[in-house]
């Protein structure tokens, strides 16, 4: 197949954040600020990655306090593990919005515990005062635990969640284009503030849902916001290629990364998509220094501050399956893995490749370092051009091994190693996230081939 990337040839970046802390041995790494319940921590953030161009920073999220592991949340809020403390996203989007100009802003929001009406109403909130800038990260959620915040004793089976997701995604679709681009006039002298026959309600009635509309919030900016998305299941692969504009996922190698790339491309053209369309972004966190060997060692030294159950308590979460049983000094068995997919198929390509047992597992995991981009900046730069050059991606998910210290590296040091070999952006190509993406703005109605697959 042959799918062109896009109208700039230039990879694209995106950072993950969390709004709380990270890594498990991220906060306590010296250059850490833990400053995470004040908005300038973020902002200072998304100012840092939009010196550096990036396409846009998402923000995480899970929906409780996570008590996989041994069924407790010990281990979670002893180590400031992966959910000890998440705060709502949306608000930070606003806040981060007010301090910059071009930085595209993610939030991570659950399709299975929600409405759409407030969710579509949070999103074209957010691209109205952002000047488009608004993504949503779908996510479908996958722990009891979260259920049982939301008044249900076990979550949702997977068939069922993501067919609750793409009735979802219509009725948010539907529910922007309740308004016509135009409908807003503000005629002071006329009056009409607003065309009564270019709004309309939507009349929803399925399986899930039954929502009349309309929005309340003019269309926004971008048609609809930029949809994030990550399935690496037979079921959540499909569902990302029909829906999805960016695809966030996670390999241990370049050619897990470069069959996964080619699957969702094809996926996406048997859908009647472009694969140009369809930006997949892996995970990746670089760790930078002076030398080869200096690398190796921050590297080695962010491994040491994680604790084994921190870092299994972290993978209990994702795979949703309980470790504590499991004896500690053998490798990781083969289960059943009712959780994230893509993980699982990480760490045993990670137990194989390197025999680790279970507790070297753990401290491997919550010390993890994706995409092995270790070295010297331009030793990143050459990991990062082979990834991209070989058909692996169409640029990464960046995390930070902490925070803001490994952003502003990554920034200072490995974009302009990016922007030399011609293969990362020196300004940016538009205004709205869409537009530096590389993507058109969806007429009204578009979401009808996605819903259906046609």
């Amino acid at each position: 197949m042959n799918s062109s990337r896009n109208h700039t040839n230039h990879m694209h970046l995106a950072a993950f954040v969390t709004a709380g802390p990270g890594r498990p041995g991220g906060w306590r790494h010296p250059g850490a600020d833990r400053n995470w319940l004040s908005a300038s921590h973020y902002q200072h953030i998304g100012r840092v990655l939009e010196e550096g161009k990036f396409d846009l920073m998402f923000f995480a999220d899970i929906l409780s306090v996570p008590d996989r592991l041994g069924n407790s949340m010990d281990s979670q809020l002893r180590y400031g593990s992966l959910g000890s403390l998440r705060l709502d996203p949306t608000p930070i989007l606003a806040s981060i919005a007010a301090v910059t100009d071009h930085i595209g802003l993610a939030a991570t929001v659950s399709t299975s515990y929600l409405e759409p009406f407030p969710v579509a109403r949070s999103f074209a909130t957010t691209d109205h005062i952002s000047d488009g800038r608004a993504a949503w990260n779908v996510v479908t959620s996958f722990q009891d635990s979260e259920a049982r915040n939301f008044g249900n004793d076990r979550h949702i089976d997977r068939d069922k969640r993501y067919e609750r997701a793409d009735e979802f995604l219509e009725v948010a679709c539907k529910l922007w284009d309740s308004w016509e681009d135009d409908a807003l006039v503000l005629d002071p002298d006329t009056p009409l503030f607003a065309e009564p026959e270019r709004v309309r309600h939507i009349d929803h009635e399925g399986e899930w849902f039954s929502v009349r509309g309309p929005l309340n919030v003019a269309r926004p900016p971008q048609g609809y916001p930029v949809i994030i998305q990550a399935g690496a299941s037979p079921k959540g692969r499909d569902f990302a290629a029909r829906w999805s504009d960016v695809i966030f996922c996670s390999h241990a190698s370049l050619e897990s990364a470069r069959e996964f790339y080619q699957d969702i491309k094809g996926r996406a053209e048997r859908h009647g998509r472009r694969p140009e369309d369809v930006k997949i972004l892996p995970m990746a966190t670089p760790v930078i220094g002076p030398t080869t060997e200096a690398a190796q060692r921050s590297a080695d030294e962010l491994a040491d501050l994680v604790p084994p159950l921190a870092g299994l308590s972290t993978l209990s979460y994702h795979l949703d399956v309980d470790l504590s049983g499991l004896p500690l000094d053998e490798p990781l068995p083969d289960v059943d893995v009712p959780g994230v997919q893509g993980h699982y198929k990480e760490v045993v390509e990670m137990t194989r490749r390197e025999g680790l047992t279970l507790r070297e597992l753990g401290k491997r995991y919550g010390g993890r370092v994706e995409g092995t981009f270790v070295g010297t900046a331009a030793e990143v730069a050459d990991g990062m051009e082979r990834w991209f050059t070989e058909g692996a991606c169409d640029g990464f998910t960046l995390g930070a091994v902490h925070t803001p210290g490994a952003f502003e590296d990554f920034v200072r040091q490995v974009v302009p190693e990016l922007q030399r070999r011609d293969v990362f952006r020196t300004e940016y190509e538009g205004r709205t996230l869409r537009d530096n993406l590389g993507l058109e703005r969806p007429a009204a109605g578009a979401w009808r081939s996605r819903r259906h697959g046609l």
